[in-house]
């Protein structure tokens, strides 16, 4: 798979490809991904890539020459699944979004600045607008991160366990169940015996249980999906 991220701050988005699962990821070559400073293409002075909104308002906004520049620059190399702008008031990111968005190829993610983009290229270029929550960030970099790392570890390969992502919160619409680890006494906490007693099949039985409790107590929105 190949990431092309735009952006007008990438030093924003150097380090969480840097580190643990997705420099993994990269490392074993089964994931590209590719930075691009917007700034790099246009041809107004100072390097500017935003101006102010037509109608008065405030908050500044980036203009469509550079952006058309350089998706028309990418998509001259290669051919692109989806074509995505990150932004608060898209669809909201979730699990069965990030399993799809795992199986695609080449993928171009747009982050928004300031008071966002010329909607002229939401119109003319995008093909999919995601949010990662109803709030807003100070642009869309931290969201295109988030979205990197919940879509890269799906792809097989990437964790060294793979079952460990079917099994994963918000998979088949269930938050994950407790999950225990050495001691199996702390200060009077004790693991559950079911945990402890090797009969597998019980223990997916209580696993399901437990997750569903848990979901109908915490999300009981997910079991309505």
């Amino acid at each position: 798979m190949r990431i092309d991220i735009i952006t007008v701050v990438p030093d924003i988005l150097r380090s969480p490809f840097e580190a643990s699962i997705l420099k993994r990821a990269i490392d074993k070559g089964i994931v590209e991904v590719h930075i691009h400073n917007l700034r790099d293409y246009t041809d107004k002075s100072y390097n500017q890539v935003d101006d102010y909104q037509f109608g008065g308002g405030a908050g500044m906004v980036l203009m469509i020459e550079p952006i058309d520049k350089c998706i028309s620059t990418l998509k001259s190399q290669r051919e692109y699944d989806e074509v995505i702008y990150m932004t608060p008031d898209g669809k909201t990111m979730n699990q069965k979004m990030a399993n799809g968005l795992s199986l695609l190829n080449n993928v171009i993610i747009l982050c928004g600045h300031y008071k966002g983009v010329d909607q002229r290229v939401r119109d003319l270029f995008i093909t999919k607008e995601i949010s990662i929550g109803d709030y807003v960030l100070s642009g869309g970099e931290l969201g295109a991160a988030v979205l990197c790392d919940t879509v890269i570890r799906l792809i097989p390969g990437v964790l060294n366990n793979e079952t460990s992502a079917l099994t994963d919160t918000f998979q088949d619409n269930l938050l994950a169940p407790p999950v225990y680890t050495r001691p199996a006494e702390y200060k009077g906490y004790k693991v559950p015996d079911i945990l402890l007693s090797g009969n597998f099949p019980e223990i997916e039985t209580w696993r399901e249980d437990e997750a569903y409790k848990r979901t109908e107590l915490l999300r009981p929105d997910l079991l309505n999906e």
